[in-house]
């Protein structure tokens, strides 16, 4: 045989194993693909749900975010692809309130037969959202709202009255409210306590769309919530040490659940998560002399804001500023960190212990 004829069947050879290799690596990437198609679809409205949903499912299911990092979550508006990908999910998770009020004419729209949602708003007791700014004398009046947690959702209202952020609670009965007459705080994941309630939930959830994996679901979830159990001590431990316990904000206040687990009081420019761009000059000065009055050492404000409030009362009196993370909702880049709720947490106890001291 010719040196040629070698060459020949040589590049026969190389060419034959090149295709082949191509027509496998397609097949190896369809299989990919038809088992991606096969996963569990999950979509969520934002962060809080993502992480939950992210760290109780793993890699058996696809989760969508519809809120992206960056945008704020107040303006958001769902386009038709959005809609669409809430039509397609064995799974939506959203949290209620009046920032979803959207969601409720979504459903009643489109085909939901085969679509589970979870409300997180469903999941723990409510506490009313707190309309008033930081003011001294500012009554306020604090309610919760209990939940039989069916699947009816009957709802049961314990109401309790309190007095400018204070914890001095007095049961009364027979005080009963409507959805419509009352607005609640939606940051329920503030609570770590209320976040494990959330991923038991989830987890719950999960298990019944995809039982062959329940195992994975609940050891997942089991060691998600031992991390969460250790943050909440960690807090108890500092609240309980702490110098002071009130936490002073220049920003708008979606922490009602945080200050209500922990016997924490607030003072804030703006009441719960406000639209207001500038806070009254009464306000400021009002906040300025408490920080000066009470020594406060750190006024906080919250993610993705201009800080412009808290750096005016930092100004005025030297106070130093730092973030508290609500974990409404996160930058793209610390999103693609793989930043996660239980991540924001532990930077709020470091956050936390100089806030209080």
């Amino acid at each position: 045989m010719t040196k040629k004829k070698v060459g020949i069947i040589a590049l026969i050879i190389i060419i034959i194993s090149a295709v082949v290799m191509v027509f496998a690596y397609g097949i190896k990437n369809k299989q990919v693909v038809v088992s991606e198609d096969d996963k569990m679809k999950i979509v969520v409205t934002s962060f809080p749900q993502y992480d939950f949903a992210r760290a109780v499912a793993g890699d058996k299911a696809n989760i969508q975010m519809l809120i992206k990092p960056g945008v704020e979550t107040h303006s958001y508006e769902p386009t038709p692809d959005d809609i669409q990908k809430i039509q397609n999910a064995d799974l939506f998770i959203y949290t209620g309130g009046e920032n979803d009020e959207w969601v409720e004419g979504i459903l009643d729209s489109i085909d939901t037969s085969s679509l589970k949602t979870l409300k997180l708003e469903d999941c723990v007791d409510l506490i009313e959202e707190d309309e008033t700014v930081g003011l001294e004398g500012v009554e306020t009046h604090s309610h919760s709202h209990n939940h039989d947690h069916d699947d009816e959702h009957n709802h049961d209202h314990d109401d309790e009255e309190g007095h400018d952020h204070d914890h001095d609670e007095d049961e009364h009965d027979g005080h009963n409210h409507s959805s419509t007459d009352i607005e609640y705080d939606e940051h329920v994941w503030t609570s770590p306590l209320n976040a494990i309630k959330i991923v038991k939930k989830i987890n719950a959830e999960l298990d019944k769309i995809d039982s062959k994996n329940a195992d994975t679901f609940d050891n997942n979830a089991e060691k998600y919530i031992s991390e969460i159990k250790d943050i909440d001590s960690q807090i108890r431990d500092i609240v309980k040490h702490a110098k002071r316990k009130t936490l002073v904000f220049g920003d708008r206040f979606p922490f009602k659940y945080f200050v209500e687990e922990y016997g924490l009081d607030y003072k804030a420019a703006f009441p719960g998560c406000s639209d207001e761009m500038e806070p009254s000059a009464e306000t400021v000065s009002y906040l300025v002399n408490f920080i000066r009055k009470e020594n406060i050492p750190v006024v906080l404000y919250v993610e993705l804001s201009n800080q412009k409030v808290a750096d005016t009362l930092s100004n005025e009196t030297g106070t130093k500023t730092m973030c508290l993370n609500s974990a409404h909702n996160l930058s793209q880049q610390d999103f693609d960190k793989g930043v996660t709720y239980v991540s924001i947490m532990k930077e709020n106890i470091k956050t936390l212990k100089a806030a209080l001291q």
